[in-house]
């Protein structure tokens, strides 16, 4: 799906990844699950683009719904994978997260269940190698993208920041629904989350952005502004203590 000039999405609100392109190639931002594979293919073949055109794999953490096609990627066509220091382990499957579901709705567990399953999120490849981030650093792939670190749903959560495109996309840090364990709509936490506390805090940095578009793993893409995400995000959690 083409959401603007040079950017690009493939999954759905359920499970998302991204495609940046420029004239140097392509930047794939999260890698869903495993069976999105064929929609990545699908869609750089949309773009005019293929496998040969791929750059760099960028994470936004290490769980195991945003490293699906990741080493298949990485194997096949040998591109660098970006990854937060404190997520590498997460990724490569030697850190699992501990979280607890929490409140959920049997209708919104079951269809998020269900597209995971069909689409092998069952059946996780972890990563074998990656390149480790530290965040703050800008990275000479296409897009120039910015590192913006979000810890708090994950220790090595980040975002990636595209001046360019006036878009960021930021994984887990928030969603923008419908939620997949309550199928709320709108802005709000992300479920899930290591550190509830951490992740409102890193909010801060989506917000400093100022970018048009912020782009979710989990929910609906969103172009009215981070500040307003944001402001919606911790209404939200606001409303939830």
């Amino acid at each position: 799906m083409k959401l603007a000039p040079s950017l690009h999405r493939i999954g759905n609100d359920i499970i998302a990844a991204y495609l940046v392109e420029d004239p140097g190639g392509v930047t794939v931002v999260d890698a869903g699950v495993s069976g999105q594979w064929s929609e990545l293919l699908d869609e750089l073949k949309a773009m005019g683009r293929s496998l040969a055109d791929v750059r760099a794999l960028l994470i936004t953490h290490g769980d195991t719904d945003h490293i699906g096609f990741a080493e298949r990627l990485r194997r096949e066509t040998n591109v660098p994978v970006y990854v937060h220091q404190a997520d590498a382990a997460r990724a490569k499957g030697k850190d699992k997260p501990k979280t607890s579901w929490g409140s959920f709705k049997i209708r919104a567990v079951l269809r998020f269940l269900a597209y995971a399953g069909r689409h092998g999120g069952l059946r996780t490849t972890y990563l074998t190698e990656v390149n480790e981030l530290v965040g703050g650093e800008t990275l000479d792939v296409p897009g120039s993208p910015h590192v913006v670190p979000l810890p708090g749903h994950s220790p090595g959560s980040v975002g990636y920041h595209f001046p360019s495109l006036d878009a960021v996309m930021v994984g887990d840090a928030l969603t923008t629904g419908p939620q997949v364990l309550t199928g709320a709509v709108g802005p709000q936490p992300a479920p899930f989350t290591d550190d509830p506390v951490a992740a409102l805090a890193s909010l801060a940095e989506v917000e400093a952005t100022g970018a048009r578009w912020v782009l979710v793993g989990h929910g609906v893409p969103w172009d009215r502004g981070a500040p307003e995400v944001v402001r919606l995000v911790r209404q939200a959690a606001a409303n939830a203590s």
